[in-house]
């Protein structure tokens, strides 16, 4: 089984993390799956992005079996995983520790829409999960990681909201391909700069009301999308 198109995806999107400055150090992960093989391939464990190359990348499966690759699969492969299996319809994830969006997420709060740069991505506020237990942390961490995801999910439709803030650790978003997801994770950056600024300058700013939030969205998602080119 030839795995060298996710391969390759997958290292130009980890390798495009730094260059965003999305990431510090090795705080991010960037995973690219074929759903219908039920494969994914996750970037290594530790490795600097500098010395990452295509034959470092690991390939699994959607039950966490190893099929390819020498090195240690991200500490977060398991969570990647778990979203992979629930949310259908999205073929890539990632995790950054980006700074403004980590902020939201160690204050424990969903990041608010105030605007129509966050409508254009998001169709909604970006949830924050509950705090997780200690016996979910005491064992598969990284599993459970995904399954608190889902969890806060439940109401929620996962492509109307592509991202999220795991309470005291930071964001992950997904899409239908690594650039999508890694737009999505820039845009939530930038999204959550902005939110801070604002509260900042008046506390008491309102979220953006549901008729602007919805026309926003609607211009570039969905069937009646008008936005950019056909």
């Amino acid at each position: 089984m030839n795995f060298d198109a996710i391969k390759s995806e997958c290292l130009a999107a980890n390798l495009s993390l730094p260059q965003s400055g999305l990431v510090d150090l090795t705080f991010g992960n960037v995973s690219v799956a074929d759903p219908e093989r039920r494969v994914f391939a996750i970037k290594p464990s530790g490795v600097a992005y500098e010395k990452l190359t295509v034959d470092d990348i690991v390939v699994l499966d959607y039950e966490g079996n190893v099929l390819e690759g020498d090195l240690r699969p991200s500490s977060d492969m398991a969570t990647h995983r778990c979203l992979l299996l629930n949310f259908h319809g999205i073929r890539s994830v990632v995790h950054t520790h980006s700074r403004a969006a980590v902020a939201f997420a160690q204050a424990g709060l969903d990041l608010p829409c105030l605007g129509t740069t966050h409508a254009d991505y998001f169709h909604g506020h970006v949830p924050v999960t509950r705090a997780m237990t200690p016996a979910e942390i005491a064992g598969d961490y990284e599993w459970e990681t995904g399954q608190v995801i889902v969890e806060r999910f439940a109401n929620i439709h996962p492509l109307a909201i592509p991202a999220v803030l795991v309470r005291n650790h930071g964001p992950f978003t997904w899409g239908p391909s690594s650039n999508k997801a890694l737009e999505t994770a820039l845009a939530l950056e930038i999204i959550a700069d902005m939110v801070i600024k604002t509260l900042t300058i008046n506390p008491q700013a309102i979220s953006t009301p549901t008729h602007l939030l919805d026309k926003h969205f609607s211009r570039k998602h969905g069937p009646n999308a008008y936005y950019g080119q056909v």
